[in-house]
This record gives structure tokens, C-alpha cells and sequence, in this order.
């Protein structure tokens, strides 16, 4: 049989230069003033080679902390009260008998969900996409912490990274975090059908709350109560779930609810929720990201969140007075003629040039 090991995170230092976009034209990040972009080749960060894992393992660890998450999360040795988030990597060792000699393939997953019997958390693994699963040193892992950059932007938690941020705006973003990580901020629970909660579907409260325009409706297509033993379905494709099959549930949605793993997917983008960490509104999933933006605008140009009431508007875009400037010369463009492509403003000068 193979052999499991649980373990937590081990962090791993060191970060690409070179672009990745540009194939090599740009060879190292030269970071703007206020854009979350290089200076040179425009590429994002995250192009630029992803932060380290001890780097990703704080920022959850600050997102789950001062919430009923913080669980998750463990004081760091040295660290001023730090909390960081407790990844659960798994390592699989499999016997290979094919040679002479019997040696062992070692499989590491950089996340598997936590507190799951190691059979449970292989039958997880193998319900989802291949090319998605976490497995160290594979396009999984590598898309696993690019979906972590782009669904969990550190300056949609911590003022401290924002640019934005007007004289008293610190204090309306404080409450903001405060606000979403008691009523929303939510970690998905793997288990089995009708085993979520530890089978007590129907103690925890239900968000009841639909989306605009739509009728309510029972979540399973029947009776609000527990279904019956193979009446399962998922929220999001609506085809049954197998009783040994492994679901997600999500507390905040209540536990007569459950998803597919390979459906439990931001109802906005539909990317899959990184290591299960949901936002719970009108009734859906949300990624943090869009979570946030479906409450206050984003600036087109710093990416953070406006918590300013004047703002600039273009096209269903919007950026902070200040930052509503051509992207190559840098030059405000309020009451100016510009031109606007893939959310990306031109005077007309830099326009005519390109």
C-alpha cells in the first residue's frame, strides 16, 4: 500500500527575474511607483516569476487570521505574533516493483485539504483535473500559486501595500477586511455526501440570499431538508454526486449544499477557488478578487480597491483620480483627449507612436 505523510508548509526562497512573457526581451523587474507592473517590459509581477512560498504562506496566513479560520494558521517562531498559514502538503510514496530491486516514487502535493483521511484526500486529487493538481515541480502547482496571486492580492487585505490609500481611507479599508472576513471569508470542508459538518446538515444557519432577479430555489432541486442517500447533486452542474465520492462543502452556504471538487469554481470567473478559500454572496462562491470588486470598484490602473466616492469612470472601468494617466509617459489625463485599449490609457501622443 503507499505510504502518506502530512505535513505543513516548508517554505522555499527564491523568485524568477526574467520575464516570462517576454521570453527573455526583459531580464529583470524594474518595479513603477504606483502600478503593480514592470516598468520596463509592463508585464505584471506574477509574469516576473511568483513570490516565494513563505511569502504565499503569510499572506494566507494574514487573510484566515482574526477569523473562525485561524485554525489554519500557527504563530510563527521569532515572528512579532505573526500567523502563518499551516499548508497541508502531502507526500505519497508508492512501492515500484517493475525492477529488480523494489524502490519508491515519491509524489509531493504542495496543498491537499486538511484533516482528511489520506485515502480521502488521493480520491480528491484524482477528481480533479490533471493538469491542476498541485503535484511539486508540474504546471499544477505553478498555475495552483498563480491562481493564488490573482484571486488573493495581498492589497485587497493589508493598507500597508497600497498605494492608492487617501488621508482617512486606511480606516475605511480596515473596516472593509474586518467587514468580509466576518460575513463572507469562508475555507471549503471536503468530506463525504451527507458527512459535511460532521453530518449535521441542517444545524448551521443557511445564507438564504439570491441574486437579483432570481427566484429562490431548494438547493438540491427538492425539500430544504437532508436528502436522501444518493439524491445528491452539485450546486454548480447540477448532475448527482456519487455517495463515495468526495464533495466540498461550504459552511457559510449551509450543509445540504455540495460541490463536485472540480466545480467548487469562482461564479464569476469560474476559476477553481485556490486551496478552497471562497467568499460566500447572493447565494454564490466568489474568488476573493471579484468578491471585492462586486462591493467597491478596482482601479484600472494600481489594481487596488477605491475606497474614495470620486473616482474616474470609463467604460465600466474606473481609476483614483491619480491614477487615471497615460501608461507610457505617465501624464494625467483628466479633461484630456485618450484613447483606451485592453484597460490601458494613451494620451494621444504615446497613442500616434506606437
Amino acid at each position: 500500500p503507499a505510504l502518506f505523510q502530512m505535513s505543513g508548509s516548508q517554505p522555499q526562497v527564491g523568485r524568477g527575474v526574467p520575464c516570462l512573457r517576454c521570453r527573455g526581451l526583459c531580464m529583470g523587474f524594474e518595479p513603477h511607483s504606483w502600478r503593480k507592473i514592470c516598468k520596463s517590459c509592463k508585464c505584471s509581477q506574477e509574469e516576473h516569476g511568483l513570490s516565494s512560498e513563505l511569502d504565499d504562506d503569510r499572506k494566507i496566513g494574514r487573510l484566515l487570521s482574526d477569523s473562525k479560520y485561524s485554525t489554519l494558521t500557527a504563530r510563527l517562531k521569532g515572528g512579532d505574533g505573526v500567523r502563518i498559514y499551516k499548508r497541508n502538503r502531502m507526500i505519497v510514496t508508492n512501492p515500484n516493483i517493475s525492477g529488480k530491486d523494489p524502490t519508491f516514487d515519491t509524489i509531493t502535493y504542495e496543498w491537499a485539504p486538511p484533516g482528511l483521511a489520506q485515502k480521502l484526500a488521493m480520491q480528491y486529487m484524482e477528481l480533479i483535473p490533471k493538469e491542476l493538481q498541485p503535484v511539486a515541480g508540474t504546471d499544477g502547482a505553478f498555475h495552483r500559486r498563480r491562481r493564488l496571486t490573482r484571486q488573493l492580492p495581498l492589497y485587497d487585505q493589508d493598507p500597508a501595500q497600497c498605494r492608492g490609500l487617501a488621508e482617512g481611507e486606511q480606516r475605511l479599508m480596515e473596516e472593509f477586511v474586518k467587514k468580509y472576513k466576518a460575513e463572507a471569508l469562508g475555507v471549503g470542508e471536503v468530506a463525504l455526501p451527507g458527512q459535511g459538518g460532521g453530518g449535521k446538515e441542517e444545524e448551521k444557519p443557511q445564507d438564504k440570499s439570491v441574486e437579483p432577479g432570481r427566484a429562490p430555489e431548494s438547493p438540491n432541486g427538492a425539500l430544504e431538508s437532508a436528502p436522501a442517500a444518493g439524491h445528491y447533486r452539485c450546486e454548480t452542474c447540477k448532475q448527482p454526486v456519487p455517495g463515495d465520492c468526495p464533495v466540498v462543502y461550504a459552511d457559510r452556504a449551509g450543509y445540504s449544499r455540495q460541490w463536485h471538487p472540480a466545480c467548487f469554481v469562482c461564479c464569476r470567473c469560474a476559476e477553481p477557488l485556490v486551496d478552497l478559500i471562497y467568499f460566500w454572496k447572493s447565494g454564490a462562491a466568489w474568488c476573493g478578487r471579484h468578491y471585492c470588486e462586486s462591493l467597491r470598484p478596482r482601479c484600472a490602473g494600481c489594481d487596488e480597491i477605491i475606497f474614495s466616492e470620486d473616482y474616474q469612470q470609463v467604460e465600466g472601468l474606473a481609476w483614483h483620480k491619480k491614477h487615471f494617466a497615460c501608461l507610457e509617459c505617465e501624464t494625467l489625463l483628466t479633461g484630456k483627449p485618450f484613447t483606451l485599449a485592453n484597460a490601458s490609457l494613451l494620451c494621444t501622443t504615446c497613442s500616434q507612436s506606437r
